[in-house]
């Protein structure tokens, strides 16, 4: 397995010298006031990028490596921009785990050279195979987590990188990963009993952009459309593209449009008032809850959204 970084092939969004310059005086301050910014032992720590990944690494790696997050609770991961604060992060972790399929590739670059580049990378959907992309995801959408099958080959992905890092740990880390796999068997066969309360002819999605491919090809569902067309939360609909999403619905039967929590309301709104859909405003996609919040594990997560999918279409 080649467990080290090498540079994406995509324009770099942040300017370096800028981020250079104020991540050195971050630096200095810090160290001033007593924060250690050294790399951490081959012992040490784990830096998953988005908060779900950070999830899913702590029921393999346990308590014998510490996970951290990168991306804030709540933060659009299509639009996050890395802070110098975030460089110390990398700069401090022994292992970093990405999601993959160029859904980082706007940030973590730059970031990763800031950061001082080489070190230990794990790309978690390695090995699966895309569904269809889109002008920003041209290899294929990268919304595999949706799919709690698809994850099980993030475990593995997430197991064999930390026995690289840490092959002492190799039996601690398999045997996490398989009692967590029969957790995402166990998911998956909840969540086919859950969709069952829906009657076939209403298991119909519209979303806030197309983030729920692979949940809806597992799970027998078919998207209508999303407000914002495309695989990214960063395109803008054009008038053209509301109106045709109007008719998509009038002609389905499509009963309601699913948002993630923290998106504005304004295009579902506008929607609403030419259709008779309900509007659900509080899936997460990107992130989990808050730890003291509905959906504050991956597992918990995914029952969440499902429940609220069932209870806006049975």
């Amino acid at each position: 397995m080649n467990l080290y970084w090498k540079p994406f092939n995509h324009s770099i969004k942040i300017k370096r010298g800028l981020l250079i310059s104020t991540t050195l005086l971050l630096i200095l301050t810090t160290a001033c006031s007593g924060i250690a910014v050294n790399r951490p032992s081959v012992t040490g720590s784990v830096l998953a990028v988005e908060s779900f990944l950070a999830d899913m690494t702590r029921n393999v790696a346990g308590d014998r490596m510490t996970v951290e997050t990168l991306l804030p609770i709540g933060v659009d991961l299509h639009t996050y921009q890395p802070s110098p604060r975030d460089i110390i992060k990398v700069t401090n972790s022994s292992v970093v785990i990405i999601n993959g399929g160029g859904i980082e590739a706007g940030f973590l670059t730059s970031l990763l050279e800031n950061a001082g580049g080489d070190r230990p990378l794990i790309t978690a959907s390695d090995g699966i195979a895309a569904m269809s992309g889109s002008d920003e995801f041209p290899k294929g959408d990268p919304h595999f987590w949706m799919d709690p099958i698809q994850v099980i080959q993030y475990i593995k992905n997430i197991r064999d990188g930390l026995i690289t890092f840490d092959p002492e740990g190799e039996q601690f880390y398999s045997q996490n990963a398989d009692s967590y796999i029969q957790e995402l068997n166990d998911l998956d066969a909840w969540i086919r009993q859950q969709v069952e309360q829906i009657p076939v002819g209403d298991r119909k999605l519209i979303t806030n952009h197309d983030s729920l491919g692979y949940f809806a090809r597992r799970y027998g569902f078919e998207v209508i459309g999303s407000l914002i067309p495309g695989l990214s939360s960063e395109a803008a609909p054009t008038a053209k593209d509301l109106s045709n999403l109007v008719d998509n619905i009038r002609s389905s039967g499509a009963k309601a449009i699913f948002l993630e929590k923290g998106v504005s309301t304004n295009l579902a709104d506008q929607i609403m008032a030419e259709t008779d859909v309900i509007l659900v405003t509080d899936l997460y996609i990107g992130s989990l809850s808050e730890p003291d919040g509905l959906a504050a594990t991956y597992i918990e997560m995914m029952k969440y959204n499902v429940s609220r999918i069932v209870d806006g279409l049975k």
